[in-house]
Formats: C-alpha cells, structure tokens, sequence
C-alpha cells in the first residue's frame, strides 16, 4: 500500500519555502601588534590537537625589477628549501618529517606568504624552527642553481598548455605588456637573479613591521601570544618606506588577436577587458551578475551555451574582482575548431544579453541570492579559513567587518541595481577578443575581421 500523501508536499521545487536564515556568528581573533610593527592574530580552536600558522608578508612579484622577473618567487622558494643558518634544507626536511610537521615559504604576484602545521605538543619546538626560516635563511647556492632549474624547465614548457597560454596573453593584451602584471620569466631574467639579490630582497621585504601573522588551533591564546613574542619580539623592525605604485593600462579598445598552434584539435577564446577591485561601490551587484552568468549549471553560460547550443563543454564568464588591483572580466570558451566563429558569436551574445537585450530578470537575481546567502557559510565553516580572511583584510586595508558587511550587502541590492551595474561594467567596446588554435580550422572565423594581430609567442633564448 502507497503512503498517503505528506501534509505540506509540493509539486514543483518553485512551491518549496523557507524560513529566514538564522544569524551567523563569526568568531573574532585577537589581534595584538607588537612593538617592532608585526601584527598577530589568534584563533583558538580545540577541535583536534593541531596548531596553523600563515603569514602575509608585504612583498610580491609585481615590486621585481624587470630584468630580474623570477627574483621573488625564487626567494619565496629558497628561503624554506635552502635551509637556515643553523639547518640545512635537507636537515630540516628530514626533521618535520619525523615531526609530521610542514613549514612552507612562497612569494606571489602581490604577497610573500609563509606557514606551518604541527601537533599541539610539538607547537614551541616547531614554531622556533619557523622563525628561523623567516628570520635567517642561508640562501643555499646549490638550492638556488635548483630552483633556478625548475623555472627554466617551465619556461621551456610554457607554450604546451593552450590555457596557460591564453591567460598569459590575455593578461599582457588587459594590464600592457609591460606591467608587471603581465611580465612573465625568461631565461635572460632569471640568469640576471644572483643569491645576493635573494639576500637583498629578503632583508628589504622580509621584515615584521611587513608581516601579519595568524595562528589557529588547540592553544591558549595568552600562552601562545608569548611564544610569538619570545620568537619575534627581538627581531628589529626594517626600513619603512611606501612601495611604488604598480603600473598597468586602464582601458582597452577592441581589437582581435590570434595566436597560432596547430598541435590543437579546439579553439580556446576569450574575450575581455579591465574588471574592478573589491573596493568598487558596485561590489555586490557585480557578485550577483557573475552569479548568473557562471555561478552555477543553470546560470546563462552554461544553459545558453553549453547546453542549448552545445559549443563548449566548458565555458566561464564574470567581473572578476582583485583585492587592491583590478582583476579583469571575460567570458571564456573552449570550441570545435569548426565551431569558433560560432563561439566567438555566442560569447559577444551573451555579454550584451546581460548588458543590454536581456538583462537580469527578478527571478535570476532571487535565485543568485538566495545562492549566494545559502553558500556563505561555507565559507567560514572552519576558523583555518576564518582566520585567512582576517589576514587578507588586515593585508589589503579593507575594514574587519567586511566579512559580516558581505551577507548584508547582498541581501540589500535590488534588481535595478544589479540591471545598472551590467550595463556600467560590461564594456562591448573595451573587449579584446584572443583565439589560439590551429591556423587552417581558425581561418574562416578570422577571415571575417578587418584586421587580426598575431602575437609571437616564441620562447626568447636569451
């Protein structure tokens, strides 16, 4: 016999309601600056006997000089492979593997970065061991020749992955090709880079009025504020000085660009141009938009696209966002070689859609956020990544509450201004548009185009 009919059942998940979502609480660190400048974090979290440590510190790729590109992230790498002045590299390694413990160094586009985990009971043995690679890297030679190694086998691969590609020449087509935003290493600028250089760049940037510090874990927090003082506190402060503004283009005119590879059986396209920073007032409006271009499976790309036209099987799209630069916003595909003319077509389509012939409608916009709200706790569901978001913060100038202000805002922002910010920030005009495939099966779709750069992608021997 069939169950008789739940009370309350519906027939379509349109019908489904729910109640208000409940308060969230968000821990707060403590945070406490000690007198040489570094500022500290702590989070206390006893679920497992484990302690983290992450730290920003004020550095990054895009302060390199441009016939040294490279010279930051080798020495992110080899401050922590080449050891200390009081442990070998391959010591240390040997050590935190019989600790299970990890201490890891590196240095990105716009921050160095530096972190640690280990067992509860092992916490102030290991944590000495992680201010000593912060504080007196020996800068091995034979890690450095290593490293330098490694890059140059990746400088040697670089054009094998047509998606590396096309975010390499994409961001050289949005920012210039000379912004150290676009720069990438070649074998002239990493035989320019010696240890000294490694040596200077640590002692400039590698300094703790420079680095914010978090730890979380099964610790008390009085207990382990004065193991960071013991470990940090006699550490003199650096030169303070304000770093040098970061060049880059702020606007594009539309152009096409192509780049040859024939060992392709697609095309890849993408088109674009200079996004925003988070900063931006129309932050969450935008954070809607990209909801509902590429947020989830139903959204605009992937039903239009994908799945009505069958063009791609990926395929993204969005304003991007950066923390104090602006990222950059595109819509992205990968096609038949048959069909790119027909993609190119259907990615135009779609900007202009959200822009102008179709912009967001109420129901897409109540479906991104009740998306977004509902998946906002994931974001925080462990205090690790709670934690990193205070740094981010406290790194990039943004307010502590920003965190708290983000549910708000997105809560708050009404069709009108999602509509007001589709049309403001997705620029027809400004789009570069880059195809990269094989030059036989692209050509028709190119022939269509007045006038089409194509850019050298050849390795430079030295």
């Amino acid at each position: 016999m069939l169950a008789p009919q739940a009370i309350g059942q519906v027939d379509t998940v349109e019908q489904l309601t729910y109640p208000p979502l409940p308060d969230l609480h968000i821990p707060q660190p403590t945070r406490v600056v000690l007198d040489n400048g570094m500022v500290v974090f702590l989070l206390e979290d006893h679920e497992l006997p484990i302690v983290q440590v992450s730290a920003r510190i004020r550095t990054g790729s895009r302060l390199e000089p441009a016939d040294k590109v490279g010279l930051a992230a080798l020495t992110g790498t080899v401050m922590r492979s080449g050891g200390t002045t009081t442990w070998t590299g391959d010591d240390l390694d040997d050590y935190l593997e019989r600790k299970a413990a990890s201490i890891e160094t590196g240095i990105g586009v716009t921050a160095g970065s530096a972190s640690m985990t280990c067992l509860i009971e092992d916490f102030a043995e290991i944590f000495a061991v992680f201010g000593d690679v912060l504080q007196n890297p020996r800068f091995d030679q034979e890690k450095l020749a290593l490293a330098k190694r490694k890059i140059m086998a990746g400088i040697a691969r670089q054009n094998d992955n047509p998606g590396g590609i096309l975010s390499r020449e994409f961001a050289k087509l949005i920012y210039g090709n000379d912004s150290p935003y676009a720069r990438v290493e070649t074998y002239a600028t990493v035989n320019n880079i010696s240890r000294q250089d490694l040596v200077d760049w640590h002692a400039t940037y590698v300094v703790p009025n420079r680095i914010i510090l978090g730890l979380v874990g099964d610790f008390q927090t009085e207990k382990a504020l004065d193991l960071v003082k013991r470990t940090f506190e006699s550490w003199p402060q650096g030169k303070s000085f304000d770093d040098p503004v970061v060049p880059y283009q702020t606007s594009t005119t539309r152009r096409v660009y192509y780049v040859e590879k024939d060992d392709m059986t697609q095309a890849k396209i993408i088109i674009g141009h200079l996004g925003l920073t988070r900063k931006h007032p129309d932050y969450h409006p935008v954070v809607i938009i990209n909801q509902i271009v590429s947020g989830s499976f139903g959204a605009r790309l992937f039903s239009n696209v994908r799945s009505q036209k069958g063009l791609a099987y990926d395929v993204d799209g969005g304003i991007g966002f950066g923390w104090d630069y602006p990222a950059t916003a595109s819509f992205s595909m990968s096609t038949k070689t048959e069909t790119t003319q027909a993609g190119i077509d259907a990615l135009l389509a779609e900007a202009h859609k959200i822009m102008e012939t179709e912009p967001p409608t109420e129901e897409e916009v109540h479906k991104a956020k009740t998306s977004l709200l509902n998946s906002f706790v994931f974001s925080v569901d462990s205090p690790g990544k709670l934690l990193g978001k205070f740094l981010t913060y406290e790194y990039f100038g943004y307010p502590a509450d920003w965190l708290s202000r983000f549910r708000t805002g997105i809560e708050e922002t009404t069709l009108p201004q999602v509509q007001k910010a589709a049309r403001r920030h997705i620029k027809p005009d400004q789009f570069v548009i880059l195809i990269i495939g094989p030059r036989k099966e692209t050509a028709p779709a190119l022939a269509r185009y007045e006038t089409v750069e194509e850019l050298d992608i050849s390795i430079p021997e030295s």
